[in-house]
Order: structure tokens, then sequence, then C-alpha cells
């Protein structure tokens, strides 16, 4: 069950509207590193985790993830408030206005669409928390990115606390990972997905390998008495 609040994470407050910044800014909305994607990622994942405590961080940081992005999308519409048919045409921004106006469409900074395609969900609990891991430096690459661009301190507040939220996202997936590999085989964590596999029974005979040069069969299993 879901509880909104009507509140942003954090304010966002500008004065003064940008098109040309907002053009780049969005990508953080819909594009391959964007919070749309990682709440889709995260809040999809959670599902085939069999860990209580990390599917618990899965849903804590999606959740989180739609929050960003809410901002990130007041950011956007408020740098684009109240532009006049000139400024949009001298930022650049006709290309966007022409299909979707000032609303907000989820897109990257090239003005690709967003794609599932840019996330994973495995069901293994391995290669889905490794991938979260690098997604949550992405974002923070992103957000840095952002911040070499950007000098208007109305828009970089907000961005420096998204970034700095992305560390943390960061520092609890690798938490969550060394929670799921103290309850995997610490020799080998690979051996079998906890999410779908059960653990066979140990044999209690060892078979031998057939010598496929002379085309000889595997030996059968022994039966039961």
């Amino acid at each position: 069950m879901w509880s909104y609040s009507k509140k942003l994470q954090y304010p966002v407050k500008i004065e003064r509207p940008n098109p040309a910044m907002a053009k780049v800014i969005i990508s953080q909305f819909g594009g391959p590193h964007g919070e749309l994607g990682a709440a889709t990622r995260y809040l999809s994942q959670r599902y085939s985790m069999p860990y209580g405590e990390v599917k618990g961080v899965l849903t804590d940081i999606g959740t989180e993830e739609l929050g960003h992005m809410e901002m990130v999308s007041a950011i956007v519409y408020q740098l684009t408030r109240n532009l006049t048919p000139d400024e949009i045409k001298k930022s650049g921004f006709d290309v966007y206005f022409a299909d979707h106006t000032t609303g907000l469409y989820p897109q990257a900074a090239s003005g690709s669409a967003f794609s599932a395609e840019t996330l994973a969900s495995t069901g293994d609990v391995i290669a889905d928390l490794t991938e979260d891991l690098a997604a949550e430096q992405k974002a923070r690459l992103t957000y840095d990115n952002l911040l070499r661009l950007i000098d208007n301190p109305d828009v970089r507040e907000p961005l420096k606390f998204l970034r700095e939220r992305e560390i943390v996202h960061f520092q609890r997936f690798g938490d969550a990972l060394r929670v799921v590999q103290e309850n995997l085989d610490a020799k080998n964590y690979y051996a079998f997905n906890p999410a779908i596999d059960i653990r066979p029974p140990e044999r209690t005979w060892a078979p031998k390998l057939p010598n496929l040069s002379a085309g000889a069969a595997a030996p059968a299993e022994p039966k039961k008495a």
C-alpha cells in the first residue's frame, strides 16, 4: 500500500525559466540512467528477491526514486513555464515543444524516448544487485555532469541533493549484496539461484565420465534396492 505526501523530498523553487537547461535535465526523468528507470527496476526486482531484508531495501529505494522522478519533473516544468515563442525557438526547445508543448515526456537529453531496455530484472539476486550498484553510480555520474553545466543555484541545490541520495543508495545496495552473500555458499555464490532453485540432495554415488572418444555411453545411476 502506498502513502503519498504532497511535498517534494527537497524544495524546488526556480525563479528564472531556462528551456535549454531543461533539455539536459530531462535526461534524469526518462534517460538511460534516470529516475523512472530506477524506480521501475527496483520495484520489479523485489518480487523475486527471496530475502525479506533485501526486498525491503528494493521497495524503499524504488519508492524514493518515484519521489526523485517527481523532483526532476518539477525542475523541468519550472524551467519551461511561461515561455514566449521567441524564447522557445532561440533555446532550441522548439523540437521538444512541437510534440509535447511543455508537458513532461520521459526522454533522454538526446531526445530518445524512455525504454525499459535500459534496465534489467533477471530474477537472479547477484545479477540484479550488481546491476543496481552500477545503476546508482551511473545516475551519480549524470548528476555530476549536470552540475558541471549548470550554475543557477536554484537548480543546483536540488540536483546536489539528488546526487547525494544516489551515493546513499549505492551504499545500501552494497550492504544488501553482503546480506545475500552471507546466505549463499561462500565458496561459490553462483552455485544456484535461491529465488527459484532448490538445493539438490547430496549424491551417494559418483558417476564416471564417459569415454567420449570411444563413443561410450554415460553410466546409468545405480538402482535403489
